[in-house]
């Protein structure tokens, strides 16, 4: 072999030999690759690890081991409004033929014109009309079909993909390393349950009876020999701020001990799932804010926004001990296709 051409055969084996070394160097065990080292990844980790360890003074049963999560700007984007106002809007617009009089009658003439302005102007009463007209008045399974075939078609106005691409990686992988370490992990959204539970499994892992969400009516009819379940308009439960803890309560039945938000939305599961109940409760309590600071990757935004506005959380966050995660700092990746 010539002299040249095995020098280069010999550094060429260096260098693949070089990044093998490197890649084992690497920390193949680290359960949230996508969150860079900072004082609330070594938190979480550190507390799974207290909670789980057999023996540990701060060992918690796996039965009580119960996490919740917000959905809307925690687990998924939600800008310029929440992702499931936008199907009702494309819900109206595709049935509008179907209902002449909408285009003379607000919202509906609003929501046809695709003016925004004008339907934020009829206020809730006019999104009250939009829900009633996108989300009752058919069966659950016809509902079901209808969310999944919106979400397998609609794109984002602005990112141009897909609604379900938007979910951040980090939290993926932090959902999936609590429920390595024998953690139930539970939707608490402000969102419509019905519509949470037609794609938090395949997207989040999470089954549709670890959703809890704001609750429409729905009765129980038999249509021609087949049991079904028909959506009404009635409004159970209204999942968002004091309606959380309410919602935590009635589906789950246990305090969680992690919980995690974005928005004042999320103040009061916050303080359900940190908050002792009293002296002699001394369960370790983990709670999470995620902080909008990316204007580039995602969006930046805070107290003054109208849609997750966080403020009065921000502010108690240092006074509870709730971990504020900086999504421009502590996140190296913020989409799952996107790095």
């Amino acid at each position: 072999m010539q002299q040249p051409l095995f020098r280069l055969l010999v550094a060429f084996m260096l260098c693949v030999a070089t990044s093998l070394v490197v890649a084992q160097a690497k920390p193949a065990n680290d359960p949230l690759p996508s969150w860079n080292d900072s004082p609330t990844k070594s938190a979480i980790i550190n507390f799974v690890e207290r909670v789980t360890k057999p023996g540990s003074a701060d060992f918690v049963p796996v039965a009580e081991r119960i996490a919740t999560f917000d959905n809307d700007g925690t687990l998924w984007s939600e800008k310029p409004v929440y992702f499931q106002l936008l199907f009702a809007l494309d819900r109206v617009r595709a049935m509008a033929p179907e209902h002449p009089r909408w285009k003379h009658t607000e919202p509906f003439k609003s929501v046809i014109a695709g003016d925004m302005k004008g339907v934020m102007a009829t206020g809730k009463e006019g999104l009250a009309k939009i829900v009633a007209a996108s989300h009752t008045g058919m069966t659950g399974a016809q509902f079901k079909a209808t969310v999944h075939d919106w979400l397998a078609s609609a794109k984002h106005p602005t990112k141009g993909v897909l609604y379900t691409k938007l979910v951040y990686q980090p939290m993926l992988e932090l959902l999936d390393y609590l429920r390595a370490n024998g953690f139930k992990t539970f939707i608490v959204s402000g969102g419509g349950m019905d519509f949470v539970r037609v794609f938090s499994e395949r997207v989040y892992g999470i089954p549709p009876e670890q959703v809890v969400g704001s609750t429409l009516g729905a009765k129980f009819e038999m249509r021609d020999g087949i049991p079904i379940i028909v959506k009404t308009a009635e409004l159970v439960l209204v999942d968002d701020k004091a309606g959380k803890p309410v919602g935590i309560y009635r589906h789950i039945g246990r305090q969680p001990i992690f919980g995690a938000g974005n928005s004042d939305g999320d103040l009061q599961m916050l303080q359900y799932t940190t908050i002792p109940r009293s002296s002699k409760d001394t369960t370790p309590r983990f709670g999470i804010i995620i902080h909008h600071t990316d204007a580039v990757r995602e969006w930046a935004y805070d107290r003054k926004s109208p849609v997750g506005r966080l403020d009065k959380a921000l502010d108690q966050a240092q006074q509870r001990g709730w971990y504020v995660v900086d999504m421009k700092e502590d996140w190296n990746q913020i989409y799952p296709d996107v790095k």
